[in-house]
């Protein structure tokens, strides 16, 4: 049993220096490998190295080539730099040579110059109060003989020239007159010939009034209402006069806001078609059509711009124009004479070169302050001029607009002259305007007075409806260098004095007729 047990542990033993045996030999193996692996990457390490080296010193020579070379080119560009400046300086510096030699020699030229004058001043002077002496003897001499001082003399001499001067400026005046006035009624027929012949208006009559047709006499007396309380639920909430009287069939409108009577006219025919009239009705109905109203006028203002091309108008002048269509001036509607007039504008600033687009607009605008002046004190120019530039319009259309009943135009625009004639074109137009009898009579009542109030006119006969004067002067009291200068005193009076539409020729007429008898 003990030989068995020290056999079993000699056998552990034995395992154990075997294993140990084995387990060192894998250790020295595992170790070997590790130190081949360590030299071959410190090997892979050092070429590594070796090549960074050699690329660092690669890319060092390339940086070192290219700073050279850019130094070099460097250095040649300011080498020829200052070449060229070189050049130039040199080139300055022989100038300035020139340039000094030159003025030394104008120097030497001034200083010969200079004495010779001081000796021609000497010799003026000496001759200058020989001349004196001999002016002296000369006026005394003159004045001896004449028997008239100096002073008379040259009075008389100023007297004579000045009047010789103004018979020459009066007859320069005359041809450039007479040349002038031939020049421009060519230009002027043709613009204007051009410009109606182009443009043709329809009429309209100007009226306060409206007459509102009724199926029958019975409903006067439902708008009436009871104890008048229909038709005065109807005048305060249009703002108009109604006026029911004997007329069959018929009811009338008054008031001078033709779009107050607009609105009352179509209120009316709605509460007459519909057969309910009564208060609450009536405010119903004239709400309803004062916001439908409101779009007719649009539509209007928005068919005058399509008209005339121009789209680009602020929607309050749309508006304001919208409402010209109720507004009448003479013979034909206000919008009416406003498309008339930017139409002429255009055709005329055609012809002259300028904005045919912008002379339209100033056409098309200038009476817009028409809709405004009863909200509004001023006059209807100042007032469209002032609505055209709180909505951003151009200069010069607010200019034009300003002065376009202005008589002075001498220092307005080309446009404000373009408006100016084509607004008296339209608005003089045959069939434009209608005048009262009598106001027509007093017209060429006082144009006659104006004219005999002048020193000198025996007579004065006003034809052509007013578009002619004739003066007859009395020959004795006026001579022909007058009657010039009493042609353009005349109608510079009737213009400051009189209002008339378009102009009036003045011809003043000078004869003389001896009559006798042979028995």
């Amino acid at each position: 049993m003990i030989v068995g047990l020290v056999a079993v542990i000699g056998v552990l033993i034995g395992i154990l220096v075997f294993g140990f045996m084995l387990h060192k030999k894998q250790i020295a193996a595992a170790f070997e490998t590790a130190r081949r692996d360590s030299q071959r990457t410190l090997e892979e390490a050092r070429k590594e190295a070796d090549e960074l080296v050699k690329n660092s010193i690669r890319e060092t020579k390339e940086d070192s080539r290219k700073a050279r070379q850019s130094f070099e080119d460097e250095s040649r560009q300011r080498r020829s730099e200052i070449s060229k400046l070189e050049q130039k300086l040199k080139s300055r510096e022989e100038a300035l040579e020139k340039k000094m030699s030159h003025l030394d020699s104008r120097e030497t030229e001034l200083e010969t110059m200079t004495k010779r004058l001081q000796a021609e001043e000497v010799n003026y002077q000496k001759l200058n109060q020989e001349c004196q002496v001999s002016l002296e003897k000369s006026r005394k001499t003159l004045e001896s003989i004449a028997n008239m001082s100096q002073e008379e003399a040259k009075r008389e001499l100023i007297k004579s020239l000045e009047i010789q001067a103004k018979k020459d400026a009066q007859e320069m005046i005359r041809q450039i007159e007479t040349d002038a006035k031939a020049e421009a009624d060519k230009r002027a027929k043709s613009l204007v010939s051009l410009a109606v012949q182009r443009i043709s208006g329809e009429y309209v009559s100007d009226s306060t009034i409206t007459v509102v047709a009724l199926p029958s006499e019975d409903l006067k007396g439902r708008i009436i209402g009871r104890e008048g309380r229909n038709i005065r639920a109807i005048e305060q909430a249009t703002g108009v006069d109604l006026i029911i009287d004997d007329t069959p069939e018929a009811v009338i409108i008054s008031c001078f806001n033709p779009v107050r009577r607009e609105v009352a006219k179509l209120t009316i025919e709605r509460l007459i078609g519909d057969g309910r009239i009564h208060p609450a009705r009536i405010d119903e109905t004239v709400k309803r059509v004062q916001s439908e109203f409101d779009l007719v006028i649009r539509e209007q203002g928005e068919q005058a711009s399509f008209d005339t091309g121009i789209t680009d108008l602020h929607p309050e002048i749309v508006m304001l124009l919208g409402k010209l269509k109720y507004r009448t001036a003479g013979q034909q509607t206000v919008l009416q004479h406003s498309l008339e007039t930017a139409h002429i504008c255009g055709i005329i600033a055609g012809e002259m070169g300028l904005n045919v687009k912008k002379a339209k607009r100033c056409g098309l605008l200038h009476d817009v302050g028409k809709a405004v002046d009863q909200e509004a004190e001023g006059h209807h120019s100042d007032l469209g001029a002032e609505v055209c530039a709180k909505y951003n319009e151009n200069a010069d259309v607010v200019e034009a607009i300003r002065y376009h009943h202005q008589d002075d135009l001498s220092n307005a625009t080309p446009y404000a002259v373009v408006l100016f004639a084509a607004n008296s074109l339209s608005a003089n137009r045959p069939g434009a305007r209608k005048e009262v009898l009598e106001t027509y009579v007093k017209r060429l009542s006082d144009m006659e007075a104006v004219v005999k109030g002048f020193e000198g006119i025996a007579d004065a006969y006003v034809i052509q409806a007013g578009r002619e004067v004739h003066a007859i002067v009395n020959p004795v009291a006026v001579n022909d260098a007058r009657v010039s200068d009493l042609s353009s005193n005349i109608a510079f009076k009737l213009r400051q004095e009189l209002t008339f539409p378009g102009q009036v020729k003045v011809t003043v007429i000078r004869e003389s007729k001896f009559v006798d008898y042979a028995k």
